[in-house]
């Protein structure tokens, strides 16, 4: 499944318009400060790509034309600061869950991810992601309660349909982790 999946060039069509229409909701809704936003799209390069991919690697950025604070739109490719693309950190970290030298030697060599990413990786999800402000906020929602132990994996579960639109929905549900506000775990 996942080796199709990763190979597909539709699904990162599919993720780049996500991401576009979530680009244009934030132009459209302007500045704080209610200046115009202008484009100012950054260079990514993400890795964990496949070669089949010729798709634009910029993040859409917005700079504000009065008072120029930048606004960074939600994004369903880029996750955080990580330089992986999202689907990868995602699909790699749900992978692991029971992780089995066999299951490690596949992912590294299908994504090109060394064992200390793997490692924290599922630092990041088995710790940090249950202490951000995002989580705290969005775990309401499911019920029964979500095995925070277990994620992303029970989180992938908890979406319909078959592989490809269960991670799409998870990846358009993490968005706002893409961004600082959302990213940053709640210190309280």
């Amino acid at each position: 499944m996942i080796s199709k999946l990763l190979v597909d060039a539709r699904f990162y069509h599919v993720l780049a318009n996500i991401d576009l229409d979530l680009a244009e909701t934030a132009r459209s809704q302007g500045c704080a400060c209610s200046g115009v936003l202008h484009s100012a799209r950054y260079p990514r390069k993400p890795r964990g790509l496949p070669n089949t991919h010729q798709g634009d690697d910029r993040r859409a950025s917005f700079c504000c034309a009065t008072c120029r604070r930048r606004t960074t739109p939600a994004s369903v490719r880029c996750f955080g600061r990580r330089i992986y693309f999202g689907a990868m950190v995602v699909l790699a970290t749900a992978l692991q869950q029971g992780p089995s030298p066999w299951r490690v030697k596949r992912l590294r060599e299908l994504l090109g991810v060394s064992v200390q990413t793997l490692a924290r990786w599922r630092t990041w999800w088995g710790e940090a992601f249950a202490e951000t402000t995002f989580w705290k906020a969005a775990r309401a929602a499911f019920s029964p309660l979500v095995a925070e132990a277990a994620a992303p994996s029970s989180l992938l579960e908890r979406f319909t349909g078959g592989p490809h639109e269960q991670l799409v929905a998870l990846l358009r549900f993490l968005s706002p982790l893409s961004t600082t506000a959302a990213y940053v775990p709640d210190r309280r």
